[in-house]
């Protein structure tokens, strides 16, 4: 599995549920303000691919890749599945530590405890973003 540079860089990922929770609660207040939408767990780049391959017992060696090669990687297979896998702007947002913020989390689903509990079909099936944003009722069958 490889990262981009040394995988250092953070994220907090939040779940979608919490997300949509979070959106429906600030959708009813009059307040206007900032929330950082982060969940309550924070992994390195390579952390999160460590720990998630432990969890579906999916573990691979993690090379860090320079961030070109990477993108050439990602596009040539985009193109083979049709579908987007990553952007330069990704690529950038992510080395530059943009996924992570010094913030009390706004979601309480940790992706570990999910990731357990989803581990026996975690990472069984590809789905296709592009794909179900054409034809949602149908793609979303399938999954």
């Amino acid at each position: 599995m490889a990262v981009f540079g040394d995988g250092a860089y953070r994220l907090q990922p939040i779940f979608v549920d919490d997300l949509v929770a979070l959106a429906v609660t600030q959708g009813k207040s009059r307040e206007s303000r900032i929330i950082d939408a982060i969940g309550p767990e924070t992994f390195t780049s390579r952390e999160v691919v460590q720990t998630i391959g432990d969890i579906i017992g999916a573990c691979r060696p993690i090379i860090g890749v320079p961030p070109p090669f990477g993108y050439a990687v990602g596009s040539l297979i985009s193109r083979l599945q049709g579908d987007v896998f990553i952007t330069r702007e990704e690529i950038v947002g992510l080395m530059r530590d943009l996924l992570y913020v010094n913030a009390p989390p706004a979601g309480i689903t940790r992706l570990t405890d999910w990731a357990r509990e989803h581990a026996a079909t975690l990472g069984v099936k590809y789905a296709s973003e592009l794909v179900r944003r054409k034809n949602r009722i149908s793609e979303y069958e399938k999954l």
